[in-house]
């Protein structure tokens, strides 16, 4: 029987579960690098053995993590066997977490900030790893202050694809939590095809693997920047596609739930009937592309879910029409929060839905939403879940 395995970043490290196809018991192995903020996980959709981690401190910088054996022991690649791989400080030393800027365009030396003042680019963590679809050699990162790098070695190396930064860098501004490429989408339909998402600048797309960006905006409106139709200045906080229709991306921005059908050139609202349309996640079923799930969240200064109710609301037509799926989630007393990067799917003929939450609980719906049970009750906060489909 298929199985699946779910890779859980924490605030204080991460954890992997995993289960058979019938996703009712689960085996929960970790914390590995316990007490470091793990931002994203993600393994390789052509090795399903190796797995990419973004291992982060306020102390001790970044640190890019690989396993090569499914999540048992784990390697900083590029270093030499025996060879330690921090500083007696704990400060990482390796090649693979070096993330250098490039610098030699004007445009590339500064963004906007809180002010409206010029600021230098700084690099602070790698907030989202996206494996290659073709290549697990090949794997992207999305930074904080925003930027897109690409390692062709498995991590080792890593090189900035600073056509993005050239697509107006100069305005980009950061929102309460940063300016981070958070979303990293690739077309399996065309690999030179990639959406981009960054908070607080906006969404952009590559048709070129990355050499040249194209602002794709048009139809967005945020109240809260000085111009609310701008090209750059939206807070997008998550964007989700479905392989079978690569044209079709769907977006949980700041405030409204969006779609596009053709690449990005257009947006339209979708929020339809939600409770409220501010949230962080948004993932599209396995098997129905106009299938698509968001947490509503009360409000961008209430980071908890309205009236105390943790629900899911799922869309079977593509956005507009909305219903809340609650059974197994807490209906009262319930004030955690959904992150963007805490929300994933599973390819299984019955399609499960993932989340996890601010409050340290992972919950699974091995039926499209239906019904929903705790894989884990008291982690540390969620920073990311993303699964893996087993044979």
């Amino acid at each position: 029987m298929a199985g699946v395995r779910v890779l859980i970043g924490t605030r204080k490290g991460a954890f992997v579960a995993t289960a058979d196809g019938t996703r009712k018991k689960w085996d929960i192995t970790g914390p590995f690098f316990g007490g470091w903020e793990i931002y994203h996980m993600k393994g390789s959709p052509v090795d399903p053995n190796r797995i990419y981690v973004s291992q982060s401190s306020g102390w001790f910088g970044q640190i890019i993590q690989r396993s090569d054996d499914g999540g048992k022991t784990w390697q900083q690649p590029g270093t030499p066997a025996g060879e330690a791989k921090t500083t007696p400080e704990g400060m990482p030393k390796v090649d693979s977490n070096k993330f250098v800027y490039d610098t030699q365009h004007t445009p590339l030396t500064t963004h906007q900030w809180y002010d409206g003042t010029q600021h230098p680019w700084e690099f602070k963590r790698v907030w989202h790893v996206e494996p290659s679809l073709t290549d697990a050699e090949t794997v992207y990162a999305g930074v904080e202050d925003a930027a897109f790098f690409k390692s062709t070695d498995g991590g080792k190396n890593w090189h900035e694809m600073s056509g993005l930064r050239l697509a107006q860098g100069e305005k980009w501004a950061p929102g309460a939590g940063g300016m981070g490429l958070h979303t990293i989408l690739i077309d399996p339909t065309n690999p030179d095809r990639i959406y981009i998402a960054i908070s607080s600048a906006g969404c952009f797309r590559t048709d070129d693997g990355g050499k040249t960006w194209k602002t794709i905006t048009k139809g967005l409106h945020s109240l809260y920047i000085p111009n609310p139709t701008a090209e750059i200045g939206h807070c997008v906080h998550r964007i989700a596609m479905h392989p079978a229709r690569p044209n079709t991306v769907y977006m949980q921005k700041h405030w409204d739930v969006m779609r596009t059908d053709d690449a990005g050139e257009n947006w339209r609202e979708v929020s339809g009937n939600l409770p409220t349309d501010f949230g962080f996640p948004i993932d599209v079923h396995a098997h129905e592309p106009e299938t698509i799930y968001v947490v509503p969240i009360k409000s961008d200064s209430e980071h908890y879910p309205p009236e105390g109710k943790l629900r899911v609301y799922r869309s079977k037509t593509g956005g507009n029409e909305w219903e809340p799926l609650t059974n197994g989630l807490p209906q009262k007393d319930c004030y955690v929060n959904v992150l963007r990067d805490a929300m994933a799917v599973d390819k299984l003929d019955s399609c499960g839905i993932y989340f996890g939450t601010t409050g340290g609980q992972v919950y699974c719906s091995p039926d499209g939403g239906d019904n929903w049970t705790t894989i884990a009750h008291d982690l540390p906060a969620v920073c990311s879940v993303e699964v893996q489909t087993l044979p």
